[in-house]
């Protein structure tokens, strides 16, 4: 039984690194630009059904990713441009556009699902090659995490950067922080459509489900990422990286679950549990810990001076 355990690990080490690229995405705007944007659950289906169209037409398989990045950006471009020129919240901006791609997706596709495997297309990744996947999966993480590094660094990304942090001061001192908002949301929903191409490989299908509960996935892997580096996470390079393994641990843990027999109708429950867990964990460590520290403090001062 444990070594059928040990059997299912590089399956969910590539799931959740695929899905750790896709919490990259959701990283920048949900922790850089403080936007919750729910049009991942949508751009990641729109990803997936870009590469899938393509690869099943005979594009080349780095041609159809390239335009699955492309689609996933005009997405978030989409929702960028609701919020900034219509004023609409970030939320609810995301939750239209993410309405819409249910029927661009489904006009993308012909229909609800594609199916496509390496035996009959070149593909990057597949389940049937999992080592060989790994490698790939891994040389893009590398890459992307090397890009945003880059790009956060130069003033533009600093200017992105300090739009989330402080939205008014960005402002007086002469950002345009409807560019920069425009510009995290472009950034974080392409690299979501380019993990949605990867996964719709790795899996062999394009489905118009398959992006549902995508925002709940990347949260879990961000948080995961946040709380467990928190204390090492200083640069900003291994917090991405950080983020990432925070999506393998989600789906080792999903994995574990599923191979002792949870009833698979519970999986998303024990998703959302998961996520509202290591949301707590901050403000549990802050209000519970904190007083514990400062009472201790107190009690060994009030020692020292009996002393």
């Amino acid at each position: 039984m444990f070594l059928n355990w040990l059997g299912t690990l590089p399956g969910a080490v590539a799931q959740g690194a695929i899905w750790g690229i896709m919490a990259v995405g959701v990283y920048i705007t949900y922790k850089i630009l403080d936007i919750a944007d729910l049009t991942v659950d949508g751009s990641l289906c729109t990803g997936a059904a870009v590469c899938a169209i393509m690869v099943t037409s005979g594009v080349n398989v780095w041609v159809a990713m390239l335009c699955a990045l492309i689609a996933g950006m005009i997405t978030g471009l989409v929702t960028g441009l609701f919020h900034t020129l219509m004023g609409i919240p970030p939320i609810l901006a995301g939750i239209l556009t993410q309405l819409m791609l249910w029927s661009v997706n489904l006009k993308i596709m012909g229909k609800a699902n594609i199916a496509f495997s390496a035996r009959n297309n070149k593909l990057l990744i597949s389940t049937l090659q999992t080592n060989t996947s790994l490698i790939w999966i891994f040389v893009f993480v590398i890459v992307i995490i090397a890009i945003l590094y880059c790009f956060f660094g130069t003033e533009l990304g600093m200017s992105l950067r300090s739009t989330g942090n402080n939205l008014h001061m960005s402002q007086a001192q002469g950002i345009n922080i409807n560019f920069t908002k425009v510009l995290g949301l472009v950034i974080s929903n392409g690299i979501v459509a380019l993990s949605g191409a990867l996964l719709a490989q790795y899996q062999g299908y394009a489905d118009i489900n398959m992006g549902r509960g995508a925002i709940v996935i990347g949260l879990a892997a961000v948080i995961i990422g946040e709380t467990l580096f928190s204390r090492i996470a200083k640069n900003f390079a291994v917090r991405l990286a950080g983020v990432v393994v925070g999506g393998i641990i989600y789906f080792f843990v999903y994995q574990t679950v599923i191979f002792l027999g949870l009833d698979t109708d519970l999986l998303k429950m024990l998703s959302a549990i998961v996520v509202a867990v290591f949301l707590a964990v901050p403000y549990w460590k802050k209000k519970y810990f904190t007083k514990v520290k400062s009472t201790s403090k107190t009690n060994g001062g009030e020692v020292s001076k009996n002393a």
